[in-house]
């Protein structure tokens, strides 16, 4: 096991168990702050620039004053310098907007070895239940003073979701709208197989969070012979589909075997889009 490691804007690296945040940081009382995870692939961040960008748009949504993306990158790399270029990482990087009184935001990056659950989902792919949002899809983009599709360290609703999985004896939970559509998992995007087309929940009309590495496989979906789509679905679409997963930027793809007790069949294009992405599969 790879020792975890931490690093703050302005301090460096430091030892994992140094005290990082102040008791009255905003992120600790509110969950006022964004996060991005990127993984770690021989040694480098993939898709970084992506993940920065997204955590730009979040922070003018939120009104969150952001170093320049030179001072993250610095940070970054230097979480990451010497990392074994074998072993897998969980790179996170967090910006809170600081202490209670004013002050400004805290910025600190963590990397971790991937989880085994993470690679084991991989190989053996997830049961995943469906799970009411109590919303209509289209409902939060229409409410201009609510930030939607951002990643928020604001993580209530997604740790219940993910607690009620547990008791109920599912891997992951995908949430359905007050109108029956398919949206998103608490940690992951929706992806399925339509005839010759990979399909995607469009974030900008549902509020979901854009997902960097759902956006990456779709727009490569011509390399393994597939078109690309945008467009609702419903969970009664999604078993009539070809494939269904999950995309995460730790996780990469993961076939879901299961929806709502009903076994999938297995999709030949799993192993394709694992390599396209380019996640270890060991």
């Amino acid at each position: 096991m790879v020792t975890s490691r931490i690093g703050v804007l302005g301090r460096g690296r430091l030892p994992a168990d140094e005290p990082v945040l102040r008791a009255d940081d905003l992120g600790v009382l509110r969950g006022d702050g964004l996060f991005e995870t990127m993984h770690l692939r021989d040694g480098r961040a993939w898709l970084r620039q992506e993940h920065l960008a997204r955590l730009r748009t979040g922070a003018a949504a939120v009104e969150l004053a952001l170093p320049a993306d030179d001072a993250l990158v610095e940070l970054l790399d230097e979480v990451a310098a010497d990392w074994p270029a074998e072993v897998e990482g969980a790179l996170r990087l967090v910006c809170t907007r600081g202490p209670e009184r004013g002050g400004p935001p805290t910025v600190y990056a963590t990397l971790s070895e991937v989880a085994p659950a993470a690679r084991r989902a991989r190989h053996d792919g997830v049961s995943v239940a469906t799970l009411s949002l109590g919303v209509p899809a289209e409902a939060r983009p229409e409410l201009d003073w609510l930030p939607a599709g951002i990643k928020s360290t604001s993580y209530g609703a997604s740790s219940a979701a993910r607690r009620w999985a547990a008791r109920a004896g599912v891997d992951d939970v995908l949430w359905i709208s007050s109108d029956g559509y398919a949206l998103e998992g608490p940690t992951a995007n929706l992806v399925w197989l339509a005839g010759e087309t990979l399909g995607t929940v469009p974030a900008a009309r549902t509020g979901i969070l854009p997902g960097t590495t759902v956006a990456w496989l779709l727009a490569h979906a011509a390399d393994v012979g597939c078109g690309a789509a945008e467009r609702m679905v419903t969970p009664t679409e999604l078993r009539e589909a070809e494939g269904v997963w999950l995309t995460s930027s730790v996780r990469g793809l993961v076939a879901v075997h299961t929806l709502d007790g009903e076994p999938l069949p297995p999709s030949p294009l799993t192993r394709a889009l694992q390599q396209l992405l380019g996640f270890p599969m060991s």
